[in-house]
């Protein structure tokens, strides 16, 4: 089976239904960062909090840890990074 390994100019560019063309600035309506709201500024149909996951761009995210016991032939998710207690 083959990949789908060629350049992105080989694609479809963004596009409606319907055909016509779609301008990226304008599709993404999320205009600030959900984590940023005030309690008063959520409401319904709008993006939510990314409770559990922190900010994505943050510059200290950290990215060492130790490698944990008894993973077998796992490849993912080897690395404890919080307090070791």
């Amino acid at each position: 089976m083959a990949k789908n390994i060629k350049p992105a100019s080989a694609y479809a560019k963004p596009h409606t239904m319907s055909g016509g063309s779609v301008n990226l600035k304008d599709a993404i309506s999320i205009k600030q960062d959900p984590n940023t709201l005030k309690a008063g500024d959520l409401k319904v149909g709008k993006p939510g909090p990314r409770v559990s996951m922190g900010d994505p761009n943050a510059e200290d995210v950290k990215t060492t840890g130790i490698e944990t016991r008894g993973n077998g032939a796992a490849t993912k998710g080897r690395i404890a990074r919080g307090p070791m207690a």
